[in-house]
């Protein structure tokens, strides 16, 4: 899949608008506390200026849901841009109200101007065509570099694109890099290749899984979602999460990796607990025999030296979801374990997923991984072969 370059576009003295991905994690006190974000579109921007362009920026910032809520304020990304970038960030008081209007009609070659949350507007989630109208009327070139909301359909992700002719929209250097990695990934991996998938629920999993089977060698089921793949095979999982509905989409997945020969991993024993909490009791049980009441929080030891013993000859690694209740310290070991082990090899690392982003991020190995993607959801997506309703706009027609 060839996407429309932003190399390739006329951009010298012109004004461009850049959809970026500045849903960055706050703190309570509102400060940001990972800008990975924010630096990973600093390539484009920094392009753009390079070329005297008049640079509009647009995101969106947590689920305000068409309302203006001043506790999603882009504000706290335009400090952190300023102390990125050495430059002034001019911000719209609105996203195309008359403030955002006139701001964006006055701006000049260098200069960076960044509109509000762009969904305090309806119209964005909506994918309204006189939102996306108003977007685009601001500036004459569009660039996507939001990759992490590229699985909507919204205004200034999709509806904005029909305004643009191919000379004047593409891919920005963080869409496109994640576009290729992930193609790479699906179609060319070195092999053993395979697939860590964790997270609470078989269902937010269950197409990528479909979509990953006839592509990888070993997959390795962690988190919550195991439950249900266990509870299948007739074990007693006590109190653990469980998607009843899915018992038998979790026997075709199990049955379709023994037909095409992937080595389909499962936790042999688990840390249970007596409930929910960060203060709970908890054990090291098997995975047939977790008590009534009790539910499992986390891979045990036996499981993470089967996985690391698994894990050992694979030359490239997909990771997407942990392997237990990280954010709890008392659930996080098995995570932690993995994550050291996967960071460690020679392998090429390819992390998807917030939640994983987060988890290595924590433990401090994200400079260790090949690659972190910036986008949970819509790197999902690509892993169950959909082509990304942001993406579309911008591929290349063959002739």
């Amino acid at each position: 899949m060839e996407l429309l370059n932003i190399k390739q576009l006329d951009l010298a003295d012109k004004k461009v608008f850049i959809r970026c991905d500045f849903n960055v994690p706050m703190d309570d006190f509102g400060n940001i506390s990972d800008d990975r974000r924010i630096r990973s579109a600093l390539a484009t921007i920094s392009y753009c200026l390079d070329q005297n362009c008049a640079v509009i920026l647009a995101s969106h910032l947590g689920r305000p849901d068409g309302e203006v809520d001043m506790k999603y304020s882009l504000a706290p990304v335009a400090r952190r841009l300023h102390q990125l970038l050495k430059k002034e960030i001019i911000i719209a008081a609105d996203v195309v109200g008359e403030d955002a209007m006139a701001k964006a009609a006055a701006l000049e070659g260098s200069q960076i101007l960044l509109l509000e949350n762009i969904r305090f507007e309806a119209g964005e989630t909506k994918n309204n065509p006189e939102f996306a109208k108003k977007l685009a009327g601001m500036a004459e070139f569009y660039i996507n570099d939001a990759f992490g909301v590229s699985h909507r359909a919204h205004a200034s992700v999709e509806g904005i694109t029909h305004f643009y002719d191919e000379k004047h929209k593409a891919a920005g250097y963080l869409l496109q890099k994640e576009i290729q990695f992930f193609g790479k990934l699906i179609e060319h991996p070195v092999r053993p290749f395979a697939a860590i998938v964790g997270g609470s629920k078989v269902s937010g999993k269950l197409e990528a899984l479909i979509n990953l089977l006839p592509r990888v060698d070993k997959i390795f089921i962690g988190g919550g979602m195991a439950f249900t793949f266990l509870k299948q095979m007739g074990y007693n999982i006590g109190a653990s999460l469980v998607e009843d509905d899915l018992l038998e989409d979790a026997q075709h997945i199990m049955n379709e990796a023994k037909k095409l020969g992937v080595k389909f991993y499962l936790p042999v024993d688990v840390i249970a607990a007596d409930r929910f909490s960060e203060d709970a009791v908890s054990k090291i049980v098997t995975a047939q025999e977790i008590p009534d009441n009790w539910m499992g929080l986390d891979i045990g030891p036996a499981t993470v030296r089967l996985y690391r013993e698994g894990l050992n000859d694979v030359q490239t690694v997909l990771w997407n979801g942990p392997m237990g209740v990280y954010e709890m310290e008392k659930f996080a070991r098995g995570s932690s374990k993995i994550a050291h082990f996967v960071a460690d090899s020679y392998a090429t690392t390819v992390v998807g997923g917030g939640d994983t982003a987060d988890l290595v991020q924590r433990i401090g190995l994200d400079e260790e991984m090949t690659f972190i993607s910036t986008g949970g959801g819509a790197s999902l997506e690509l892993l169950e072969g959909k082509i990304l309703p942001g993406v579309l706009p911008l591929i290349v027609k063959e002739d």
